[in-house]
């Protein structure tokens, strides 16, 4: 983990870097109050900013974790075009790389900058209130236990840009801290899955479904473990944007238009991946557009509808496979993610297991799109009180 300090003085700078709240718009420099440490050392008060690998905007929180978990405020904000291509294109080898990941973690810090900055507005709060900003970044690449042994992964973000933005400490590289420990780097969130719905007499699973999936498993004894079960919402994505030229199947309507083909998704389900066992992860690296491509060079005749409906069920498929192979005595199974907006997978993923509660964590507390933003503000906390997470 890293941990970026907001300074005591912001010198003077172009003020159109940012789209600065109401409250500072016209206060130009930045008062010195906006860059002090937090006047409150005992706060409750922590932000957490996510951003998937979706690419679909960027998620902020801000959380009250007096008395559990309460989240005050969400904000959402796109990324623009030439940063999500440009996002997209650091997936893989090409031309003036680092120059290309700095400057896109720059633009990376301004927007997440922004969001903080709106939800500090949105509650009239100023910095000095909040604990501790936790920030994920943008994964771009993600290859832990490989090449020499202990592999990297890699999440774009300037949490020092960030600090001198938005005025409060910032904790980042998460995902590196567990590699380094010897983890996978993914998932992160089992751990804030069980501090929040921990406390069961049943076998509780949480399905986060973003542009890959990932499971937690709570068992009744307090244990936890998680792991990365596939792909989410990526490949729905990827080949909604390809034929429709929209960012993603709206409640999973196009796919439910279509007939799956068995053949195309059981050979889809011949990834090795799918076979390992736990702990395991993975992301874009595996699963891109030339993965998708190489599995439907046998299916040339399917229509687009046709192979939009059988990756849905390879989405479904994947997660509940591992349900029933790693947690046979779940009973509930909980989805947070934009996946949880997609009403025909959570008809698939309630068909698959007809013996478990399917619903989305809105039932149980929390807003589906607001569980990962939540899960590094907590982590951000445990890192700042010094508590394992």
């Amino acid at each position: 983990l890293a941990k970026a300090r907001a300074c005591p003085y912001l010198p003077k700078r172009d003020p159109h870097l940012i789209k600065w709240p109401s409250r500072l718009a016209n206060n130009w420099p930045l008062p010195r109050w906006h860059c002090l440490r937090p006047e409150h050392p005992m706060s409750t008060l922590y932000i957490g900013v996510m951003s998937g690998t979706s690419l679909d905007g960027v998620d902020a929180v801000l959380v009250d974790f007096a008395s559990g978990c309460s989240v005050l405020a969400h904000q959402t904000l796109p990324l623009t075009p030439v940063l999500k291509q440009t996002l997209l294109d650091l997936n893989h080898s090409g031309l003036n790389e680092l120059h290309q990941s700095a400057m896109a973690a720059n633009a990376l810090a301004k927007v997440y900058a922004n969001a903080i900055h709106l939800l500090l507005d949105q509650q009239g709060l100023l910095p000095a209130a909040v604990r501790a900003v936790g920030v994920h970044g943008q994964t771009v690449r993600h290859q832990p236990g490989l090449h020499d042994g202990v592999g990297y992964t890699l999440q774009l973000n300037n949490p020092s840009l960030l600090a001198e933005l938005c005025g409060v400490d910032v904790v980042a590289d998460f995902r590196s801290r567990d590699v380094a420990a010897g983890g996978q780097g993914a998932p992160l969130v089992p751990a804030f899955h069980q501090s929040l719905w921990g406390d069961t007499a049943e076998t509780t699973t949480i399905l986060n479904m973003g542009g890959m999936a990932n499971l937690s498993i709570l068992h009744p004894d307090q244990s936890v473990s998680g792991f990365d079960c596939g792909p989410g919402n990526v490949l729905l994505d990827l080949w909604c944007q390809q034929h429709l030229g929209h960012a993603f199947d709206a409640d999973g309507a196009w796919s439910a238009k279509g007939k799956p083909s068995e053949a195309l998704i059981e050979r889809m389900l011949t990834e090795p991946f799918f076979a390992v066992s736990p702990p395991k992860s993975t992301g874009r690296d595996l699963f891109h557009v030339a993965w998708l491509a190489k599995h439907l060079s046998d299916f040339q005749a399917l229509s687009p509808v046709d192979v939009q409906a059988s990756l849905v069920h390879l989405s479904a498929r994947s997660a509940t496979e591992a349900v029933v192979r790693f947690a046979p005595q779940a009973s509930r199974l909980w989805v947070c993610g934009g996946g949880a907006y997609n009403l025909h997978l959570m008809s698939l993923l309630a068909s698959y297991l007809p013996k478990v509660a399917v619903s989305t964590t809105a039932s149980h507390g929390l807003p589906p799109l607001q569980v990962e933003a939540a899960a590094f503000a907590w982590l951000a906390r445990q890192f700042i009180l010094g508590l394992p997470g």
